[in-house]
């Protein structure tokens, strides 16, 4: 493993029951698999303000972040990553590919088909069980 710890907001946008998903460019680290938006802080910026602005980078989507979810530390063979969940209110957009292979407004029984990063498997099972998807 080389370099730092990366500081990495992750949103997790509910609408109407389902939650916005988004799938790596396949030439991307991890290309291909499903994620949450989301992206590196800039310095200086807050947690909410990095996953509000990925989201709208990656997707024209506009959310509003609400809470902060506990950290997720994991390594990876060429990287560690410090992921920082938010949840967020969604407040306009439909979604568009603007940095993303593909999207989706998953349900739970959606979201579970979906093959994310070994880092974000168990917030996915999470989610799965909380109840708050369709």
């Amino acid at each position: 493993m080389t370099g730092g710890r990366l500081e990495i907001a992750i949103a997790l946008v509910f609408r109407e029951r389902r939650l916005l998903v988004t799938q790596r460019p396949a030439q991307a680290h991890l290309g291909g698999l499903w994620e949450f938006p989301g992206g590196k802080l800039r310095a200086g910026e807050s947690v909410e303000d990095c996953a509000a602005r990925e989201v709208f980078e990656e997707t024209r989507v506009v959310v509003t972040p609400c809470a902060r979810l506990p950290v997720i530390e994991w390594d990876y063979a060429e990287r560690r990553v410090a992921l920082h969940p938010i949840e967020c209110d969604w407040v306009r957009g439909d979604g568009e590919l603007v940095e993303v292979a593909n999207l989706l407004w998953a349900t739970n029984a959606e979201l579970s088909t979906l093959i994310f990063p070994p880092a974000n498997a168990e917030l996915v099972r999470e989610l799965g069980v909380s109840g708050r998807l369709d």
